[in-house]
């Protein structure tokens, strides 16, 4: 786990090794333990390092294998490097570290781009092949680790976040208009390539990029799940029983393989199903791990902890748990290093728990299981049963009423003229995804732009930004992609069953209280943040009505007044303060300098 970096140039000149090193240095957050940096001719690499697998110098990168011909730098883990390696021996291949990045080269020397389709992991890598002047760059299937491209006809420059390619300097900072109509339409997340920024773009998730040496380019999308019934032959017939045996052996595979580390791995501990089911797995296999909660003061009449479950499966599986509580006090600092530490901006709430929450886990672990995802894959949320039965043409008007945060028409109101698109484009990009082929039912459909574009670029970009910020690994079971595969295979009525992630509840049983498995939805809560308030009020003020934003722009002014006026007025329908929404965007850009 680490950050990566690097320049490729297509003049032929030689890359900058200076502005790789400015990059290379800003993740420094992200690779503690070292740092590295590597140049041959048009090409430059650079990587922090945070020791997970192999802690000697040996796992170093980037690291150089000369008789291949190869270098590379890599962000991630592949859970079957063993696996992988055993066979590349038998292969021929000798070993000079027990790093799972030597695996990945030399399994590229073996089977070439392809090689990403026997990984099982979360990795964003680039590799530099010195005989063709190729570049190759990887990103795993569900996007968990992150890949920024900027490039401007006579190099490409890449990183494992967006503030350290504009360290790099020459990027354009501009708006992008379809971006930030995804920002203020599409739930708050820019989907796709696209950044906020017109001049930084996004490696797809599930695509190889393969970069000859004049720029010309190649991508190949090697995973998307169907998200069909008859997907996986082995699951067809099985009744609900069988389904619950199914995806707990699912399950249960998935957490075993993210134990592998040469440093011990602990839990956040929310006290809700999913983080719940990863300890009581853990616990059957292994000793109870050491687990992690986080709560806040109350506020707006919402409580601001849910220490009660939490505690409960603590004492049930009998963890070494570490409660922790955030004063008020600390929540303005908490929130500022939270921007500072998002590569693009991120509305949610939670942000600033995981930032805070991974700022004291890190003094105790490297590595951590977090249940993020099980929601988007086992259909958990308030908008998927409103799905069942709809016609699939109808998928994208019933989807866009209950997730989108405002529909198309009413940006006039809120954006000036001049930052008007003259179409939908979320609509447009939602309906084109939805409309693609395979997908059972209209729910089926939904869930598939979930698990491979929402999900991408929100709740998997918010856990991989705070948790990096301290050096802390965060390691996703549900988004494990043989589970995701078995999930969209499984019947719409067992998923959304008990009001959502059915399946999941029932096969919990055999493990869990039902204290934990009945209560009600939760989140990481921090009620502060949702009731614009205070101390936050006065910095979201501060932020909107600056001279910074007076220039930029980026909203109506009658209408950041009557937010201000009244800040609890607007919210969408997934309940996002809309002024915390306008606010968090300028103070995101304000914060990185733009």
């Amino acid at each position: 786990m680490c950050g990566l970096s690097g320049e490729l140039r297509f003049d032929g000149e030689e890359a900058d090794i200076g502005a790789v090193g400015r990059m290379t240095e800003t993740m420094h957050a992200r690779g503690p333990d070292g740092s590295g940096l590597w140049s041959r001719g048009p090409v430059a690499l650079g990587h922090r390092r945070l020791k997970i697998i192999d802690l000697s110098d040996k796992g170093a990168q980037p690291m150089v294998d000369v008789e291949l011909g190869l270098a590379v730098v890599f962000n991630g883990c592949l859970y079957n490097y063993a696996e992988l390696r055993h066979e590349l021996r038998g292969a021929g291949y000798r070993f000079s570290s027990t790093s799972d990045t030597e695996v990945l080269m030399k399994a590229f020397h073996r089977w070439g781009p392809r090689c990403v389709e026997r990984f099982k992991g979360m990795f964003a890598f680039a590799l530099y092949e010195r005989a063709t002047g190729r570049l190759i760059l990887g990103r795993d299937r569900l996007g968990i680790k992150p890949m920024y491209l900027a490039e401007d006809g006579r190099r490409l420059r890449f990183a494992s976040s967006l503030p350290a390619l504009l360290a790099s300097g020459g990027v354009d900072t501009g708006i992008d208009p379809v971006a930030l109509h995804h920002y203020m339409t599409f739930h708050a997340l820019v989907p796709g390539e696209r950044t906020i920024l017109a001049g930084v773009r996004k490696l797809p998730a599930a695509t190889v990029r393969v970069i000859e040496a004049d720029g010309t380019r190649t991508d190949h999308r090697y995973w998307d799940p169907p998200h069909t019934r008859g997907a996986l032959p082995e699951a067809a017939g099985l009744n609900g029983r069988e389904w619950q045996d199914a995806v707990m052996d699912g399950l249960r595979a998935a957490v075993r393989r993210r134990t592998v580390a040469d440093v011990p791995v602990g839990v956040l501990l929310s006290g809700g199903l999913d983080s719940s089911l990863i300890v009581a797995l853990l616990a059957e296999e292994h000793e109870p791990p050491v687990t992690f909660s986080i709560g806040f003061e109350a506020a707006g009449g919402e409580r601001g902890d849910e220490f009660g479950y939490s505690d409960l499966v603590a004492r049930h599986f009998g963890t070494d748990h570490h409660r922790i509580r955030i004063p008020d006090e600390r929540l303005l600092d908490g929130l500022h290093g939270a921007v500072r530490a998002m590569s693009e901006p991120m509305v949610s709430h939670d942000c600033v728990a995981f930032y805070l929450l991974s700022q004291e886990v890190a003094e105790h672990v490297k590595v951590v299981q977090s249940g993020q995802g099980a929601d988007e894959v086992f259909a958990g949320y308030r908008w998927f049963p409103p799905l069942a039965g709809v016609p699939r043409e109808q998928a994208a008007d019933v989807y866009a009423r209950a997730f989108f945060d405002r529909p198309h028409d009413e940006l006039a109101a809120i954006l000036p003229e001049e930052r008007l698109l003259d179409h939908d484009a979320s609509g447009d990009f939602v309906r084109e995804h939805l409309a693609r082929p395979g997908a059972d039912t209209a729910l089926d459909a939904v869930l598939r732009l979930e698990t491979t574009a929402m999900l991408v670029d929100d709740p998997v970009k918010r856990v991989d930004n705070m948790t990096m910020a301290h050096g802390l690994e965060a390691r996703t079971p549900f988004l494990d992609h043989e589970l995701v595969e078995l999930a969209a295979a499984c019947p719409a009525e067992l998923k959304l069953a008990h009001g959502g992630k059915g399946v999941l509840k029932d096969a919990a049983r055999r493990l869990l209280p039902a204290e934990v498995i009945d209560r009600p939805k939760g989140y990481f809560p921090v009620p502060a943040i949702r009731h614009v308030d205070g101390a936050l009020l006065g910095l979201v003020r501060d932020v909107l009505t600056s001279r910074a934003a007076r220039e930029r722009e980026l909203f109506r002014r009658d209408y950041v007044d009557r937010l201000l006026a009244d800040p609890d007025r607007d919210r969408t329908p997934t309940g996002v303060n809309t002024l915390w929404q306008l606010g968090l965007l300028e103070l995101w850009l304000q914060t990185h300098g733009l």
